[in-house]
């Protein structure tokens, strides 16, 4: 088992290269997250986590992270992905993502009502909410990737 980690950030990043994986690589580039080794996991922040504008980690750790990412070879179509935390009362949190074809503002929306549901259904209060998005218009292979590490 992994230990539990400590702390996280919300982070996002867009990218145009010649094949989908290099624009996927590139976004996560841009988003700060490129030179580690991405755990996707679900959707909750563990509890007392701590927030950190300033991701660190050294090259080819290995990250839990929950994500939305959407790569598009559509010329001139609007691409976006967005995540967002929400910490309640309990002090655990609960991380919503979403990628799709939309604008930045539609894709923080979609996030923020996710996490609001979650946290309804749950019968917790919510306390705190952060959010971070992106978009992107496509040249010709585009990527938007949108995500919250969590590190130690």
């Amino acid at each position: 088992m992994l230990p539990t980690p400590t702390r996280y950030t919300l982070v996002a990043g867009a990218a145009e290269a010649e094949k989908e994986l290099n624009a996927f690589d590139k976004a996560l580039l841009n988003a700060g997250v490129g030179n580690v080794n991405l755990l996707r996991v679900s959707s909750i922040l563990p509890p007392g986590a701590k927030y950190s504008p300033d991701f660190q980690a050294p090259p080819g750790s290995l990250i839990p992270i929950a994500y939305g990412s959407l790569t598009s070879r559509k010329p001139g179509v609007l691409i976006a992905a967005a995540v967002a935390v929400g910490i309640g009362s309990e002090g655990f949190g609960v991380i919503m993502e979403f990628a799709g074809y939309c604008g930045k503002e539609e894709a923080e929306e979609k996030v923020r009502e996710m996490v609001e549901e979650a946290f309804q259904y749950r019968g917790i209060k919510l306390e705190e909410l952060k959010v971070i998005g992106i978009e992107h218009k496509v040249v010709s292979c585009g990527c938007v990737f949108a995500g919250v590490p969590l590190w130690y």
